[in-house]
């Protein structure tokens, strides 16, 4: 069977509730999957319900954007569990600062012209977890561009006019305090981060000293080549390979829990390898 360890709800930017994403993942014939919504771990304990329902093996964990050597990075955080502890204390500040952010960004897309609200944003998001994805679905229905993909390449990305940077943890402190919190932190889909594929070994090498725990390899947008290729570097690293849909719901209409793009599958062994290392940290 396979896994997916890399899915978002609608606690954060995602369009499905956390149960309905458990569920989606059940009927894909799914063993086990991970919600990792951005910054928060509201929609755990939903899931987790709905997990148990449904006899799937259900990993809390969240997805944290922090800043690297050559620009931001995105952390999937394995076994982070909802209550206080080191890194759950430091997400409150980071979803302060996301909340900050969100402000500041409908003034700024309202002096380009685009009467885009906060209060708009936050109903598009249900209340919480607000994000870019929400500013841009609003974008859509008021008829400023025509779809998510467009209202970020014109707007929302970093460099373009709309973009408005947030608080962030640096990578090396995001790693330490997840490990702090018994928790398993991995590079999420490393094609993002402006290193070449032969440079990925000595790039991830000294985030591995600290703590990194693995590499998300088994990714959607991959070809066979780059999910084999960065197989082999988590292995030369002595890290874990992992992998996932990024499933959003609607706000990534191109991706399928489970299977991405439709050739994705992430092995067993990954969510294995997860508990082994999960269980000898403790």
């Amino acid at each position: 069977m396979a896994v997916d360890l890399h899915t978002h709800s609608s606690a954060s930017d995602g369009s499905d509730p956390p149960a309905t994403v458990v569920r989606r993942a059940a009927d894909a014939g799914l063993s086990a999957l991970a919600l990792t919504d951005h910054d928060n771990l509201d929609g755990i304990p939903e899931a987790r319900a709905a997990a148990d329902e449904l006899g799937l093996t259900l990993i809390a964990g969240t997805e944290l954007s922090v800043e690297w050597s050559t620009g931001p990075m995105h952390l999937l955080v394995y076994f982070l569990e909802p209550g206080p502890g080191p890194l759950q204390d430091a997400m409150v500040e980071i979803r302060r600062g996301r909340d900050d952010r969100n402000h500041r960004l409908a003034e700024r897309l309202r002096t380009l012209g685009l009467d885009v609200t906060y209060e708009e944003v936050a109903a598009e998001a249900g209340g919480s977890g607000v994000g870019r994805p929400h500013f841009a679905a609003v974008m859509v229905s008021k008829g400023y561009v025509p779809d998510i993909s467009a209202a970020f390449d014109r707007y929302l990305a970093a460099g373009r006019p709309g973009y408005e940077p947030r608080m962030r943890l640096d990578a090396e402190s995001a790693i330490r305090l997840a490990r702090e919190s018994a928790a398993i932190p991995v590079i999420a889909h490393p094609h993002t981060l402006g290193v070449g594929v032969d440079d990925y070994n000595t790039a991830f090498r000294s985030l591995t000293d600290v703590g990194l725990g693995g590499i998300e390899c088994y990714y959607g947008e991959y070809s066979p080549e780059l999910r084999e290729h960065l197989a082999g570097v988590a292995q030369s690293l002595g890290i874990i390979a992992t992998g996932g849909s990024d499933y959003h719901g609607t706000y990534k209409q191109d991706l399928d829990i489970g299977t991405g793009r439709g050739d994705l599958v992430v092995p067993d062994s990954a969510a294995e390898a997860l508990f082994a290392a999960h269980a000898a940290s403790q």
